[in-house]
């Protein structure tokens, strides 16, 4: 394959088929009232109708976290239950920050509140143990 879809060397034969199965996945753990939030980085470079389609063809009730490459067909989607670059969520008693960029420290770090994020590609070192 060349250009941009080889880039990204997805094990997929097309886009289709990479659409297809991540959909399937997807679908296969979530329900229609579970609260989903997808943190950023939905589709790169789509046509609102795409995106469209792609959002509504996806279980949950779905939460946008924002990243670098949501554009205006992603954040102008009517699929998300809300859209926002940071939030504070509880699930079932723990505290997570959700943001698409990794943090550093975060507001109640020391008091068990875990961060969740995007972005790094597993490339994040891991920060050293401060004293």
């Amino acid at each position: 394959m060349r250009g941009h879809w080889a880039f990204y060397r997805r094990p997929f034969a097309s886009v289709t088929e990479m659409d297809r199965q991540m959909i399937d996945r997807w679908n296969s753990v979530i329900g229609s009232d579970d609260e989903v939030w997808y943190l950023g980085d939905f589709a790169i470079r789509q046509r609102p109708d795409r995106v469209a389609s792609l959002v509504k063809a996806l279980h949950g009730r779905k939460h946008l976290i924002t990243g670098n490459n949501d554009d205006a067909a992603v954040k102008g989607c009517d699929g998300w239950e809300s859209i926002q670059a940071y939030a504070e969520v509880s699930v079932d008693g723990m505290h997570l920050v959700l943001c698409h960029y990794p943090f550093r420290t975060w507001r109640n770090m020391s008091k068990g509140w875990v961060n969740l994020h995007g972005h790094s590609h597993g490339r994040l070192e891991a920060a050293a143990a401060s004293v």
